[in-house]
């Protein structure tokens, strides 16, 4: 399967940096064909300009200032997301992928607006790895958007065809060492049996 690595974090030497690391250790050890989009590394800009917003329903003009992640998101079959929680949300730089990446023409057909269409119907698997500060009563509490975004909306552009899993560790700021390294190998097992 062609597998799409969304990753979303600042820090190399983050918990969550080794997260990654371990998906995409046992995403190719599984065959998988692997296209790992460091976010950060690759200097993605999160922010829509005035003309960018201007030309959102212009397709395919809207296009042009994100082909190459466009393209990248037409060839995948699969798309894992690896993320901290920030404030109860999508951290600003992944936050801003889906804003201007998830547009029309791309992730949805707006030509009838009364009957939106999904467009990302080629993507079979989605998957998240994602960290939470507080606990996962707090999360819930708060409403719990980034689990939402990944479990509904992005299935939702799949015509609900994607199986999705969310894999979520609660309270880093009390985490201790065995804590860390049991989601550790929860993820490295969900990737490896990716599919």
């Amino acid at each position: 399967m062609r597998v799409l690595v969304v990753y979303c974090h600042p820090v190399e030497t983050s918990f969550h940096a080794a997260l990654h690391q371990e998906v995409l250790k046992n995403l190719r050890a599984a065959g998988h064909e692997v296209d790992d989009c460091d976010l950060y590394a690759e200097g993605f800009d999160p922010v829509m300009s005035r003309e960018e917003r201007l030309g959102y329903h212009d397709v395919p003009a809207n296009r042009a200032a994100l082909q190459d992640h466009i393209d990248r998101l037409a060839r995948a079959e699969g798309i894992v997301f690896c993320f901290p929680t920030w404030c109860f949300g999508l951290p600003a730089m992944l936050k801003g992928y889906f804003d201007r990446l998830l547009m029309p023409g791309v992730a949805f057909d707006i030509s009838d607006p009364a009957n939106v269409k999904p467009m990302l119907t080629h993507i079979q698997r989605i998957s998240a790895v994602v960290t939470y500060g507080r606990p996962r009563w707090m999360a819930w509490y708060m409403g719990d958007p980034p689990r939402k975004m990944v479990t509904r909306y992005m299935r939702r552009l799949t015509a609900h065809r994607a199986r999705v899993d969310y894999h979520a560790h609660y309270h880093m700021n009390v985490a201790t060492e065995p804590q860390l390294r049991r989601f550790m190998a929860r993820v490295g097992q969900a990737m490896a049996r990716f599919a």
